[in-house]
Formats: C-alpha cells, sequence, structure tokens
C-alpha cells in the first residue's frame, strides 16, 4: 500500500496529513504547536522516511528536529544541528530550506538559513557543517535582506555531478561547480528594476529556483518581478512571463520526471501581494515556458492571501500530486499535476512550508504529538 504524506509547516506548528487515494486525507493534531516552522525535508531514501523540520522555537532559538516514524517521536541533537562558531561573531537566525540531496549522495541534506548561509550534512540531517566557501564569498558583505530577512533559501544540488545552485534574497543566484568549495554569481539576464543598475552581477531578488528533471542544465526562475529559464546551467537566463497574468510570486516547482514542466502561482505585483483579480489560480507550463495553462479547478472563485516560497510542492506519484497553502491557512492537494484541487486543510495558522511525499507500506494515519 502507498501512502501521501503532507507536511504542513505553520507560523504556530506542524501537522502532517496522510492518504492512500490523495483525495481524502486524514490531518493530525499540531506538532511543536506555537513554535514557526519555516523549513520540513522528507527524505525517503534508503527505505527509511524521515521527517526534517527547520523550527524556530521563540524561547530556545531555531533549530531542526527529526522523525523517523511520521511524526510519533521527534529526535535533537543536544548541542543542536545547526550552530556557528563564535568565531563567526553571529548566531543562526532561522533555517529556511532542509533539502535532501539525490540517491547516491545517501546521507546528504543541505541546509539554508539566515543570515545568509549554506550548511552540509552527511548523517541524515543531524548535524550540519557550514559551507566556508560561501560564509567567506567577498560578495558577502553587499548581499542584503529582501522583505522576509537575510536569507539562503534555495539550494539546488544536481543529480549528476558537483553542481549546486543557491539562491538568496537579496543577493541572486550563485553556483558552485565544485561541491560548494567555490561559488560564483550567476543572474545574467535576471532585472533588478529596483536598483541603480538593473542588471548587476549579483543583488537580484531571486524568489525561489527550481531544476528540470530531465536537463540538469535548464533551471527555472520565479524572481522579485520575473519569470526565468536558463539552459546552461545558469550562465544566463530569458523571461519566460509571457502568457502569466502576472510576473511576480514566490512559487516554483518542476515535475520529478518530465522534462519542461513546471508551475507557478502569480501574485499581482509587490505591492499588492494577492492572486491577480483575487482569484487564486496555478499555471503550468508543459513546453519549459513557451506557453501556460491556468489550472483553477476546486480552488476558491476569490482569495486575497498569497502563497510563499516554500508553502507548495509536489510529490513523486503518476500521476504526480500538486501541494500549496495559503497565508490565510488553507492547503489544497492536486492528484493530476493540477487538474483539479481538493482543500486538505483549512484555518490554519499563516502557511509557511509545504512538503509531500509517497511513502510504501506506511499505514494511513500520523503520529500524536
Amino acid at each position: 500500500m502507498e501512502t501521501t504524506v503532507l507536511a504542513i509547516g505553520t507560523k504556530k506548528g506542524l501537522w502532517l496529513a496522510t492518504s492512500t487515494d490523495r483525495q481524502n486525507w486524514t490531518l493530525s493534531r499540531p506538532h511543536h504547536l506555537m513554535s514557526e516552522i519555516p523549513s520540513v525535508g522528507i527524505d525517503t531514501r534508503g527505505g527509511r522516511t524521515r521527517i526534517l523540520v527547520g523550527m524556530m522555537d521563540w524561547h530556545w532559538g531555531p533549530t531542526v528536529v527529526y522523525s523517523d516514524d511520521l511524526g510519533a517521536t521527534w529526535s535533537e541533537p543536544e548541542q543542536g544541528a545547526i550552530k556557528f562558531a563564535e568565531s563567526d561573531e553571529t548566531a543562526l537566525g532561522r533555517i529556511w530550506q532542509l533539502q535532501p540531496d539525490s540517491e547516491d549522495r545517501p546521507g546528504v541534506v543541505w541546509a539554508g538559513c539566515e543570515p545568509i548561509s549554506v550548511w552540509k550534512s552527511t548523517d541524515g540531517g543531524q548535524h550540519f557543517e557550514l559551507n566556508r566557501g560561501l560564509w567567506d564569498h567577498p560578495h558577502r558583505s553587499e548581499w542584503g535582506a529582501g522583505f522576509g530577512g537575510a536569507a539562503a533559501h534555495t539550494v539546488v544540488p544536481s543529480p549528476v555531478d558537483d553542481t549546486v545552485h543557491v539562491a538568496m534574497s537579496t543577493g541572486g543566484v550563485y553556483r558552485s561547480t565544485d561541491g560548494g568549495q567555490a561559488w560564483e554569481p550567476r543572474n545574467k539576464g535576471i532585472s533588478a528594476y529596483f536598483m541603480p543598475d538593473p542588471n548587476p552581477e549579483f543583488g537580484q531578488c531571486v524568489h525561489k529556483i527550481a531544476r528540470d528533471s530531465e536537463n540538469p542544465q535548464r533551471l527555472y526562475a520565479q524572481n522579485h518581478h520575473g519569470v526565468y529559464r536558463s539552459d546552461d546551467g545558469a550562465e544566463t537566463w530569458d523571461s519566460i512571463a509571457d502568457g502569466l497574468p502576472a510576473d511576480f510570486g514566490f512559487v516554483m516547482l518542476t515535475h520529478p520526471r518530465r522534462g519542461g514542466t513546471a508551475w507557478v502561482i502569480p501574485l499581482k505585483a509587490d505591492g499588492e501581494r494577492i492572486p491577480p483579480d483575487a482569484k487564486l489560480a496555478v499555471h503550468r507550463t508543459d513546453d519549459a515556458g513557451s506557453t501556460w495553462t491556468r489550472l483553477d479547478n476546486g480552488l476558491p472563485s476569490s482569495e486575497y492571501n498569497a502563497v510563499l516560497r516554500d508553502a507548495a510542492g509536489v510529490d513523486n506519484a503518476e500521476p504526480v500530486g500538486v501541494y500549496f497553502g495559503t497565508r490565510g491557512g488553507s492547503v489544497y492537494a492536486s492528484a493530476d499535476e493540477g487538474a483539479s484541487f481538493t482543500e486538505v486543510a483549512a484555518h490554519l495558522p499563516d502557511v509557511l512550508c509545504v512538503r509531500a511525499a509517497v511513502v510504501v507500506g506506511a499505514e494511513a494515519g500520523v503520529g500524536s504529538p
């Protein structure tokens, strides 16, 4: 039996939902209630399901906790999984992303954090080491803070070589071709209209990037105004915003198996962060951004809440499931690649992160907190 596990991180706790048909869902009570959950990673490599949670406790601070039994129990390293050295003269502010690497790198998990930093674990997310190449980069003093803070919010490791791409607000896209030792900005073609030079080497406010599943040299980016594609590993970027109702937004998802397929959720503008005409819709391309299809079957006819960059995800089922949550606390699931949606949950706190995975042999149900 296959069970889909849906993790929903919010401003006030984590909810886990399970389903055997991706239509009917069982929702847990909240885990880590009153702690902010900005990041979740579900690691199904090696036949084990580990739920990794980047948690922000307003008394104890940020940390990583994990569960190997669908939330029945949680573990936390005694000294904390991510911790700056005293010589770095800073402290961890928030864990924005937890990203398991590919199948042939078991145990490797990447973390993107605030202040802008990237960390790497080789033991499944129990302990992380600071990537000194990015932390000591000469550009770091010039990276600014986006509206939500100064963060490395996206880490995209390549499945075929040692290339890693990172996106940050604000700094843009940086690329390493040697597993993270050296980093160079890769933003040519991405506009920074809000800066004196609208085409700088770095400083762009890239909201999210994702890699194509068939062509590892192809990437997609949702920018602070602008939707882009790169076909050369981020050396250059071209606009693919034509056909969308707006080029602002936070979400960028790609299909886990089919090249050229991606999803975005447009918002009207940075000054009015609502769906265009207050009508919530997902837009999908199946030709790498040449055309877009509006998908809103099952979504509310009126919606004034935004969808944040990590409040959306896909699973690995056939057909692929698409999931997202709003800042108004509604969570939606599609079992047909976005053609139709059902509501999984409503009236939750502000949804910050959504992740889904198919677990073979798991029972429909999640552990109680």
